[in-house]
């Protein structure tokens, strides 16, 4: 892996968390009023950091490499390309 790459993997992981974190405190405000038992809410919470992040990985990379000008990986061909 390229320095550029590294530095886009790096920087959509940490964009992918804070996407995540947000889904789950939203989850949690959400799950707030509703009386829900506070177990109830931590679990849903993090399950929704957890798929949200998991989501979020494959699709925010790729855009901010694409955004950083970094090269693709070796492994993969262009568009068009077989």
């Amino acid at each position: 892996m390229t320095q550029g790459s590294s530095t886009a993997v790096r920087s959509g992981s940490l964009l992918g968390t804070g996407v995540a974190m947000l889904a789950a405190v939203a989850f949690l405000v959400a799950a707030g009023g509703s009386g829900a038992a506070p177990v109830a809410r931590y679990g849903g919470a993090a399950w929704v950091f957890l798929l949200t992040w998991i989501i979020m990985m494959p699709v925010l990379v790729p855009l901010v490499r694409g955004r950083a000008g970094a090269p693709h990986d070796a492994a993969q061909p262009e568009s068009g390309e077989e």
